[in-house]
C-alpha cells in the first residue's frame, strides 16, 4: 500500500509540477494572454463605435490602454502556478514568488488605473490621481526589495555550496513539500473557477447588483488566495519543527508567515494604506532573510573553527 501511494503521488507530482509541464503551462498562458488582449481590445473598439454597453464595466472598457489588463491577469494566473512550483524546490524562493504576485497586482491595477487618469483638474485633487502615483512609488519600491530578497538568497545559496551540508532540505521533508504543492494546485484550480464564475455570474446575470458592491474586481480570486496561501505557510512552519531544530530556519518561516499576513491584509484596504502594507510586509520578509543570513554565518564560522 505504502508502495502504491509512492507511486501515486509520484505520478501526480509530474503530471502537475514537472519541468515539461511547467513549459507546457507557459505556452498555453501566452497564447490565453495574446488572445484576452486582442478579445478585449475589440471589446473597447466595438464599445467605442456604440455596439457594446460599457456602463456594467466602468473602467475597462473606456480605453485602448485598458486591455493590457486582461493579459497581465493571464500573466498572474501563471505566475501562481509557479509559486507552487517552486514550494518543494526552496522556501525562499516561494515566498520570493508571493512577492512578484503582489507587485504584478500592483502593475496590473496601475494599467487599469492608467485608463482613468484625469489630466483636466489639479492632480492633487484627483483620488485615481493620487492612488496612481502612490501605486507608482510602491512598485519601485517593492520591485528593488524583490531585488534585494533574491539577492540574500543569493548570497545564502553560494555560502552554502562550502564545506557544511544542507541541514533542513532533508529528503522527507522535499517529499512532504511535493505532496503540499500537489494539493496547493488542486485547491487553487477550483478556487480560480469559483472567484471568476461567481464574479462574472453576478456581472451579467444578477440585476439586483450593481458593479460597485460588487468585490474590486482587482482582488477577485488573489483575496482568497493569500488566505490559503497563510494556511498552507503555518502548515509548512509546523512541519519544518519536526525537520530542524535550527532557532533561525523557525524565527525565519514565522516571519515568512507574518509577511503573507500583511500583504493579505492590505486586501481589506484602500489607497496609500494599502501601499504601505503591502511595502511594510515585503521590508519585513527582506529584514529577516537579512538577519537569518548573518545568523547562518556566524554559525558557519564557529563550526569551521571547531
Amino acid at each position: 500500500m505504502s508502495g502504491k501511494t509512492t507511486i501515486f503521488w509520484n505520478n501526480a507530482y509530474r503530471a502537475l509540477l514537472s519541468e515539461k509541464t511547467k513549459e507546457r503551462s507557459e505556452n498555453a498562458i501566452i497564447g490565453i494572454a495574446v488572445a484576452g488582449f486582442i478579445v478585449h481590445l475589440s471589446l473597447i473598439i466595438l464599445s467605442t463605435l456604440g455596439i457594446v454597453e460599457t456602463e456594467d464595466v466602468p473602467g475597462l472598457l473606456d480605453n485602448p490602454i485598458a486591455s493590457i489588463y486582461t493579459p497581465f491577469s493571464f500573466i498572474l494566473v501563471y505566475e501562481v502556478y509557479l509559486l507552487v512550483y517552486f514550494l518543494p524546490k526552496s522556501i525562499t524562493y516561494y515566498i520570493g514568488k508571493q512577492y512578484e504576485i503582489i507587485l504584478l497586482v500592483l502593475i496590473r491595477r496601475l494599467f487599469k488605473d492608467l485608463a482613468q487618469l484625469d489630466l483636466e483638474n489639479s492632480w492633487f485633487s484627483s483620488k485615481d490621481d493620487l492612488q496612481f502615483t502612490y501605486d507608482i512609488g510602491a512598485t519601485l519600491i517593492i520591485f528593488t526589495l524583490i531585488f534585494v530578497f533574491y539577492y540574500l538568497n543569493g548570497k545564502r545559496n553560494a555560502v552554502k555550496q562550502g564545506k557544511l551540508p544542507q541541514q533542513e532540505q532533508t529528503q522527507r521533508f522535499i517529499e512532504t513539500k511535493k505532496k503540499l504543492a500537489i494539493g496547493l494546485i488542486v485547491v487553487l484550480f477550483f478556487l480560480a473557477i469559483y472567484s471568476f464564475g461567481d464574479y462574472f455570474s453576478q456581472l451579467f446575470f444578477d440585476v439586483s447588483l450593481k458593479v460597485e458592491s460588487i468585490k474590486d474586481i482587482n482582488n477577485i480570486f488573489f483575496d482568497e488566495f493569500f488566505t490559503i496561501l497563510i494556511l498552507s505557510d503555518v502548515l509548512l512552519l509546523l512541519i519544518s519543527y519536526t525537520h530542524t531544530s535550527s532557532f533561525r530556519s523557525v524565527i525565519r518561516n514565522s516571519g515568512f508567515v507574518i509577511s503573507t499576513i500583511l500583504i493579505k491584509l492590505s486586501f481589506s484596504t484602500e489607497g496609500i494604506l494599502n501601499n504601505i502594507l503591502v511595502v511594510a510586509a515585503i521590508s519585513f520578509g527582506v529584514l529577516i532573510l537579512l538577519i537569518h543570513n548573518f545568523y547562518e554565518k556566524i554559525e558557519n564560522l564557529e563550526k569551521m573553527e571547531e
